[in-house]
């Protein structure tokens, strides 16, 4: 089986089910070699970013997968997203995503440039109708656009790879999960990148080397 990094998940600290170690068990189940625990942070809650460290530490010390804390900065004012990143950084979030304009959810007009502008922002999460502008910032600060199989936000996919592809801005593919049955496999993830009219020979680099480049970037793999 091939093994595949998924770099936005939820857990209980957040509007996730599962346990930070529950998210670690499956993902290791289904062969991951990183899973990034990701939950939903604004200025009232982003201390929570601390809540998962003392886990990440135990699980990176006895499994066989990186278990990376995050934060998924959701639905705030476009002024303070670099604020809130940076902050979040200092608390420990080893990668940081914002919460994308996704079609299915009333998500701030201009979430999607600030995020893209962000020098603190790994991943842009199911950036709905994004524009090709900011494709191409996103392309220049090394930020990655996120294919999703989550519900809903799923909906966009076609258009956001036909639009970096175009570009060549580095995309990843990530579950957004929440609950149990929401992690999936390699093979299931490539069935949701062809379906999104990516060519077969783009799979392993959207599933693997460019998350682990976000990964590098931080000291985070060997």
């Amino acid at each position: 089986m091939e093994k595949r990094i998924d770099l936005h998940t939820h857990s209980i600290f957040s509007d996730g089910e599962l346990l930070p170690s529950e998210i670690a068990r499956r993902a290791h189940v289904l062969d991951h070699e990183a899973v990034a625990i990701t939950d939903h942070v604004d200025a009232s809650n982003i201390e929570s970013v601390g809540k998962i460290i003392n886990t990440v530490n135990d699980l990176r010390d006895n499994w066989d997968i990186s278990i990376i804390p995050g934060a998924e900065i959701t639905h705030a004012p476009v002024e303070v997203i670099h604020k809130l990143a940076v902050k979040a950084r200092k608390l420990g979030a080893e990668i940081i995503v914002v919460h994308g304009e996704t079609i299915v959810e009333p998500v701030i007009e201009g979430t999607n440039f600030t995020a893209v502008n962000s020098s603190e922002v790994d991943i842009l999460a199911h950036p709905g109708l994004i524009t090709v502008e900011e494709v191409e910032i996103a392309k220049d600060n090394d930020i990655a656009l996120e294919i999703t199989s989550r519900r809903g936000h799923s909906l966009t996919n076609g258009h956001v790879a036909k639009l970096a592809l175009e570009v060549g801005t580095n995309l990843v593919m990530d579950t957004d999960t929440h609950s149990p049955q929401d992690l999936i496999s390699y093979e299931t993830a490539c069935r949701i990148l062809s379906g999104a009219g990516i060519p077969d020979d783009e799979f392993n680099k959207i599933l693997r080397t460019n998350p682990s480049r976000i990964l590098a970037k931080h000291g985070l793999l060997n």
